[in-house]
Parts: C-alpha cells; sequence; structure tokens
C-alpha cells in the first residue's frame, strides 16, 4: 500500500476535529480573563499572564516533546499527550491559588503539543502533490479550534463557572482518545539518534535552513498581533465604551471564526507556488485590519462592525500566513520534519506568548490606540524583513 493511500478524507476530518479540540485548551481563557482574574484575585493588568502562560508551556512542549516524533512510534506519542491533556485539564478546574494555576497553565499549553505531532504525522501519509491541500484542511481545524475556543468560554461563563469549560474540554478530549485509537495507522520512524542528540540537531537546523528561519519570523509578527488583538479586544468590548456582556463578547468571538476559510485556501494556494503573492497578501491585510480597528472607539454600531470586520481579516491572514509557511518548511527535509514543524511553531508561539503577556498592559496603560500602534509597528517591521526574501 502505498503511503498517499493510508489516509483516508475521514481521517483527515477526524485529526482537523483533533486538532481544534486539544488547541482550544489554550485559547479558553482569552476572552474570559476577567472572570477567571476574579476569581482568583488578580490584577487586570497581570492577567494577560494567564493566556501568555499557556503559549509559554507550548512553546516547550514544542521544543522538548514535537522532536520526540521523529524517533518514537507517533500513535502512541499523540494518544499519550492527549492523555495528559485530560489530567491536566481536570487538575486546573480545582485550583484557586494564582501560582498553581500558573503553573498548571504551563502544563496544560506543554501536554498541548499533541496537534503539532499529529501536523507532520499527517505531511507523511500523503503525496507530496497533496500535502498543501490535506495540511491546510487539518490546520484549518486547528485555527476552527483557536477561534471557537473564544466564543465557547464566553458563552459557557455567562451561565455557567468559568470551570465548566475545562470540564466540557476533558470529556470531549476523552472521547477522543478512543477514536483515535480505534482509528489512527501507526507510523514508525526510522530515526536511531539518541533524544539528547535529537535535542541538539535542531540548532544545526536552524543554521541550515533560511526558510524556516524566515517563515518563522514572519509568523512569529503575525501571530504575536493575533494574539495581542484577541487579548486586548474583550478588554475594549467590556469596557465602558463599548459595555458589552460576555455573551457579547463570544457572538463578536464567533464572527472572527470566518477567517479560519483561509487554512485551506492557503494549501491550494501553497500547492500552486503561490506562497510569496500569499505571504504579501496575509502581512498587507493584517495592516489595514489594525489601522481601521482606530475608528472604533465611539462604541457605535459602525465601530462595532468595523472591529468585527477587522477581527475576521485577521484571523483570516494569520491563518493564511500559517499554512503558507507550513507548507514551505515541509519541503525541506522529510526526516527531520517534526523537529522543523517544532521550531516553526515554538517560534511563533513565543511571538504569540509575550504579546499576550503585553496585550493587557498595553491596553490599561495606553488604550486601544497603543494596541494598534504596537500591532502596526511589528507587521511593518516583519513586511519590511520579507520583501528582503530572494
Amino acid at each position: 500500500m502505498g503511503i498517499e493511500q493510508k489516509i483516508s478524507k475521514a481521517l483527515i476530518s477526524l485529526l482537523a476535529v483533533a486538532c481544534g479540540v486539544i488547541v482550544a485548551n489554550i485559547y479558553y481563557s482569552q476572552t474570559i480573563i476577567s472572570v477567571i482574574s476574579h476569581t482568583l484575585n488578580m490584577s487586570l493588568r497581570s492577567s494577560g499572564f494567564i493566556v501568555s502562560i499557556t503559549q509559554l508551556g507550548y512553546g516547550i512542549g514544542l521544543i522538548l516533546l514535537v522532536p520526540l516524533a521523529d524517533k518514537y512510534e507517533n500513535k502512541r506519542l499523540i494518544l499519550s499527550l492527549i492523555t495528559l491533556s485530560i489530567v491536566i485539564t481536570f487538575a486546573i478546574t480545582l485550583t484557586t491559588s494564582p501560582p498553581l494555576f500558573l503553573i498548571i497553565s504551563l502544563l496544560l499549553g506543554v501536554s498541548a503539543v499533541a496537534v503539532q505531532v499529529i501536523v507532520p504525522y499527517v505531511s507523511h501519509l500523503v503525496s507530496e502533490t497533496e500535502r498543501g491541500r490535506v495540511v491546510g484542511n487539518v490546520m484549518s481545524g486547528l485555527m476552527l479550534g483557536i477561534m471557537m475556543s473564544r466564543p465557547i468560554s464566553s458563552i459557557i461563563s455567562e451561565f455557567f463557572p468559568w470551570q465548566s469549560v475545562y470540564i466540557l474540554s476533558a470529556i470531549l478530549m476523552f472521547i477522543l482518545v478512543i477514536v483515535l485509537w480505534l482509528k489512527l495507522p501507526e507510523r514508525h520512524p526510522e530515526n536511531k539518534l539518541r533524544y539528547l542528540d535529537i535535542l541538539k540537531s535542531m540548532k544545526t537546523i536552524v543554521i541550515n535552513e533560511p526558510i524556516l528561519r524566515r517563515r518563522s519570523v514572519y509568523q512569529a509578527a503575525m501571530f504575536g498581533c493575533f494574539s495581542l488583538f484577541w487579548t486586548a479586544s474583550p478588554l475594549l468590548l467590556l469596557s465602558p465604551i463599548f459595555n458589552f456582556s460576555h455573551q457579547g463578547v463570544a457572538l463578536f468571538a464567533l464572527a472572527g471564526v470566518a477567517g479560519a476559510i483561509a487554512a485551506p485556501l492557503a494549501g491550494r494556494m501553497a500547492d500552486q507556488d503561490k506562497v510569496r503573492k500569499g505571504t504579501v497578501y496575509a502581512m498587507i491585510i493584517a495592516i489595514i485590519s489594525f489601522v481601521i480597528t482606530l475608528f472604533c472607539q465611539s462604541g457605535s454600531i459602525i465601530a462595532v462592525l468595523i472591529l468585527t470586520v477587522a477581527a475576521i481579516l485577521i484571523d483570516f491572514a494569520t491563518a493564511l500566513n500559517l499554512v503558507l509557511g507550513q507548507r514551505e518548511i515541509f519541503l525541506l527535509n522529510p526526516k527531520l520534519r517534526s523537529r522543523i514543524n517544532g521550531i516553526y511553531m515554538a517560534t511563533f508561539f513565543l511571538g504569540g506568548s509575550i504579546a499576550s503577556a503585553l496585550g493587557s498592559w498595553v491596553f490599561v496603560v495606553f488604550g486601544w490606540v497603543g494596541v494598534v500602534i504596537v500591532s502596526v509597528t511589528i507587521l511593518l517591521l516583519a513586511f519590511i524583513y520579507f520583501l528582503t526574501e530572494k
């Protein structure tokens, strides 16, 4: 049986759902940080650390755990990480101490890297001509998970304690483990390197792969601004300017889900060798989207509409650039694919972690104008760097 025959459309859809369910754990807190911080007696300025610490854990997992997929059987590794996520997700619902909550949030991010074992795993099961499309479809599940996590957590926390969000997540992941155990084919890598040698090799990979370095920087800028927007915009909507309820924030976040359509579109563009053109589109769309939000400070219906359009476009641009980047790095050495993907993801999630930590602080100290200035500056620097690409 050829390797491209090992994966069906149903399995692609299942893995897309799996990515969405798992990665959502990192972002459930993003639109309900005010509720969680109130429960934990944390200040609003420091509440951004709730999101950033989880993203930081994700980055740690990408560096330390994802490379294991180049050495150990992939199915067992995926199921082990999801099982760990279930345990940690239940633990977070029992926590009342801010330091302990942040520690468990860090571990939750570490375990969520199962999704980044799944993505290169899928790329090994399809032919090169279909890789962009299939990876794009799986990544659309991941992006939907990120985007749907915000309205889901807002709606649930409107009617139930915020802990209910994580209880529901643990139940969904338990079902997921059973289904994946029954459906996933095994994949045994041929790599015989020791674990420490694999980790050491990642430095060499970064040095030797300029495409990886560039795509990582582009996406770090994009994802950092994406995280900054989604950390600060709920605070703007909940402020006296807009006076939204958490249910209103949920509806706003739900609109942003439309941006997930970029993932399969990006996969097709990549397969047609339109990566450079797509990257230009993504960066320009993101810059324009932030600029138009400067007209959103009156609290009027028009301001809400402009902010909603901006949210959709920022989500769209981030997903577009993400999948284009993954298509490029997956054309590099197949034997290093999990490590390459881990480096790529860790770099841009570090950007997201820093931006999330700054999001609440920038908004509280400088207001929404400060959020826009910081984001546009980062994106312009990334675009200038992109223009130096040969």
